[in-house]
Order: structure tokens, then C-alpha cells, then sequence
């Protein structure tokens, strides 16, 4: 076999076999990730976030510049520098349009937050357009005091949809793996952390490796790989309460759950007592197991479609790992899905179906790319070396992944468009395995 076949082989079988060494990292505890554009649109729209009245009252959050660091984050808005604000209005009807478009401005937000009791608070908001004067959004989010970062996030949500037409998701979460410390000391956490990294909390530590979780479409529930009794088994977890429970812990790998649309099912990857990995499917609430593919490959990593009607898995069995999909039933026969590139793996879905985020190889290194499911075009959208594990926003416009940088993991997105990215660095240490939540109930 040719080095680099072997290298790829071999590479994939660590992964797919979730072997130990590859969660070694270097000391994290429970360190922040902080945002760091590193490419946007090259004409970002001039918007100017007046500071809300009373935006220091209960919880000492400043709405105004959550908003802001949002909306500037997203890579498309150019945001105005505070100090530079020609005047500090806290409604539409006191925004001068011209004196605002004067300083290169097309939108203004201006806004308040109402205490309407000690434990609730309201944010008003209004959005002017200062290029004809039109008051385009006029709302309001009512939050519990405590969660004020929260409602600034739904806030940045509305006003990034009324301008660009595409849902925003800032106020979603998500999931992800850190270790602190060195071998055999280790401590494994999975934390769950807003959008943008910050709020971060940790759902669970152990003494041995946790990896690969996995958000239910509620975004109350995540399945992941724990080896805390020695051996690899798959649990849930209701990520608020902490409740959790046991669901697999066969022999050989319990590895790559993915729950189902409807949060029943678990997609999952056994080998038994061969050895050999093939997905299956668990119903949760019965344990009846339901063997989906059956081949002498290596099949994992699968993925279901928004509707769960289709399987999406990787598999060797035509010489490399390609995405193959498969109905989720016994006896299903599986065909291939890419096709347009020499490596493709772990695919995750977009959703509204008509796309894959999967991991592909180039003379460069491993790639996040997407699979149009229509065309079978293949677009590669990271630029690193050991790019993998991409996960869609819930809005289907942005990818997050894990990378490395100077020989550090880091965690980044990219817009779908590619025309704009992210790293998400932990202050110290090292993170992987992200997956994004979906919108909130």
C-alpha cells in the first residue's frame, strides 16, 4: 500500500476506533474561548449599537455591547467605535438619520432595559435605517434578569435577520471537549458554552476520555462516549439537570451516537465481539437494536436527515472512507455519495438536507468542506492541516470545527459562502469536537 493510503487508513481507524491517546492535550481546566476574526466580507455593512439605558442595571451586563460583538462577529456588520458616537439616543424617534449617515452609518439600534421586577427585565430595541429613515424592526425580549446575555443574543438574532433575511443564531449554544492536565492525570470535561464562547459550564468531568457528543433536535439532551468504567459506552444526558444514564455499553467500541429527529433514536456504532464497526440504530426507550449496515468495512460516524429517513455514514468499503447513505432499517442497502473527492468522512448534515459538511484530504492536509447532495460538488471551505469534526449552525450558514495552530487545538467556523472566518481559542489549553446546538424551543 502506497504511505500515504496507509497514513489515511490508519488515521481513520484512530478515529473510528476512538483510541485513547488521541484525547491527550495540554491543560485547559474551565477556560473561555474568545473569538478572533480572521477573514470577513470584503464590504461589511457600517451599523452603529448605542449603549442601552440603564444597560449597567440588574446583572451589570452591557446589552448594547453583547449585541454589537455579535453582529461584528458574524464577519458581514462593521460596527461603530463607542467613543465615536455622535450622540446617545435610547429610542427611534430621538435618532437624527442624517447626522448618523453623515458618519457612514445605513443602520443605528437604539434600545432600553426596563426592570419589571427583581428577577425579570425587559429589552426594547429599535432598529432605524438611517439611509431613508424607516424604522425597520421596533421589539422587545422579555428575560430573566440573570439570563440578560441571553435576551442581547435574541435581540442580535432579530436584527441580523430583518437586515440579511437569514435567521440568526447567536443565541444558541454550543457543545465541546477539553482536558486539563497531563497523562495519566488527566481530567476530561464536556463543556456547553454560548454561541460565542463565553458562558461556559462544564456538564460533566471524568477521569477517562469523554468524546463525540451529540445535541437531540430540542437541544435538551446530549448523547456522548464516555470511558469512565474503562471501556467505551454511550450515555444521555439532560445537559441542565445533570440526569443522564447508560444506553450502550457492549462489548467492543460503543462509539459516534447521533440522535434522531424526533430524539427516539440513537444512530450508533458497535463492533461486537469481531471487531469489525457497522451502524446501527437504538430506540431509546425499548433498547430493541436494529443493524443497519453489515460489511467487512469500517461504516461509522453516521448522521441522520432532517426528515430521518436517510443515513449518512462513512465507509471503507470501496477502498477509502466516501459517504455512503442507507434508510435507516435492517436489511438497507447503502449507496455511495461522494464522489468528487479521494477522501471524504464524518458527514453532518445541513439542515434543510441538501448539503454535507464532511472532512476531505488534499496535498494540504485534512479539510471541512461541504457536498452539494444535488451536484455532488465537493467545496472546501478550512485552510488548515488537521481540520475535522465540522458541525452545522442551526441556520445552515456557518460550519464549526476543530483545527490546530502551532500545534495547539483550537475550534473555528466558517460561513458556508467562505467568505468569512473564525478561530475560537481557549485562554490556555486546548479544545475539540465541537457540535452546534439547535435553535431553542
Amino acid at each position: 500500500m502506497h504511505p500515504a493510503a496507509m497514513e489515511t487508513t490508519k488515521r481513520m481507524k484512530l478515529r473510528l476506533l476512538a483510541i485513547v491517546a488521541m484525547a491527550a492535550m495540554a491543560p485547559l481546566a474551565s477556560a473561555q474561548l474568545r473569538i478572533d476574526i480572521t477573514k470577513g466580507v470584503t464590504d461589511p455593512i457600517p451599523l452603529a449599537i448605542v449603549p442601552f439605558a440603564s444597560a449597567a442595571a440588574p446583572g451589570g451586563v452591557d446589552v448594547a455591547a453583547v449585541i454589537q460583538r455579535d453582529l461584528d462577529g458574524s464577519g458581514r456588520f462593521r460596527g461603530m467605535d463607542r467613543n465615536a458616537l455622535p450622540a446617545r439616543p435610547t429610542q427611534a424617534s430621538e435618532v437624527d438619520a442624517a447626522r448618523w449617515r453623515s458618519l457612514g452609518n445605513d443602520y443605528v439600534v437604539v434600545g432600553r432595559t426596563v426592570a419589571r421586577s427583581p428577577a425579570e427585565t425587559t429589552l426594547a430595541f429599535d432598529l432605524v435605517n438611517v439611509l431613508n429613515g424607516q424604522v425597520l424592526l421596533t421589539g422587545t425580549e422579555n428575560v430573566p434578569t440573570n439570563l440578560l446575555r441571553q435576551g442581547a443574543h435574541r435581540v442580535a438574532d432579530r436584527i441580523y435577520e430583518k437586515i440579511t433575511g437569514v435567521r440568526g443564531a447567536f443565541a444558541t449554544r454550543i457543545a465541546y471537549v477539553s482536558v486539563d492536565g497531563q497523562p495519566p492525570g488527566q481530567q476530561y470535561q464536556l463543556l456547553i458554552a454560548d454561541a460565542d464562547g463565553e458562558n461556559a459550564r462544564i456538564a460533566l468531568k471524568s477521569g477517562q476520555p469523554l468524546m463525540s457528543p451529540a445535541w437531540s433536535a430540542d437541544g435538551q439532551w446530549l448523547a456522548y462516549v464516555s470511558f469512565e468504567g474503562r471501556a467505551s459506552a454511550i450515555y444521555v444526558q439532560r445537559w441542565r439537570t445533570g440526569e443522564r444514564r447508560q444506553v450502550s455499553a457492549r462489548a467492543g467500541v460503543n462509539g459516534a451516537p447521533s440522535f434522531s429527529p424526533d430524539g427516539k433514536r440513537l444512530a450508533l456504532t458497535l463492533s461486537g465481539n469481531t471487531g469489525n464497526l457497522d451502524v446501527y440504530v437504538l430506540d431509546l426507550a425499548t433498547q430493541a437494536l436494529t443493524r443497519i449496515t453489515e460489511d467487512p468495512a469500517i461504516d461509522t460516524e453516521a448522521a441522520w436527515s432532517p426528515d430521518g429517513q436517510t443515513l449518512y455514514f462513512t465507509s471503507d468499503r470501496g477502498g477509502g472512507p466516501q459517504v455512503y447513505a442507507a434508510e435507516p432499517r435492517a436489511g438497507s442497502r447503502a449507496r455511495r455519495i461522494t464522489f468528487g473527492a479521494n477522501y471524504a468522512a464524518r458527514p453532518r448534515v445541513a439542515p434543510d438536507g441538501k448539503s454535507l459538511a464532511v472532512v476531505t484530504q488534499d496535498a494540504g492536509g485534512f479539510k471541512v468542506g461541504v457536498v452539494d447532495l444535488a451536484s455532488g460538488q465537493v467545496t472546501s471551505l478550512s485552510r488548515g492541516t488537521l481540520d475535522e469534526s465540522p458541525s452545522f449552525a442551526p441556520n445552515g450558514a456557518a460550519l464549526i470545527y476543530a483545527g490546530r495552530e502551532r500545534g495547539q487545538g483550537m475550534l473555528a467556523t466558517v460561513s458556508v459562502d467562505g467568505l468569512v472566518t473564525q478561530r475560537l481559542k481557549a485562554d490556555q489549553g486546548e479544545v475539540r469536537e465541537p457540535v452546534w446546538g439547535p435553535f431553542a424551543n
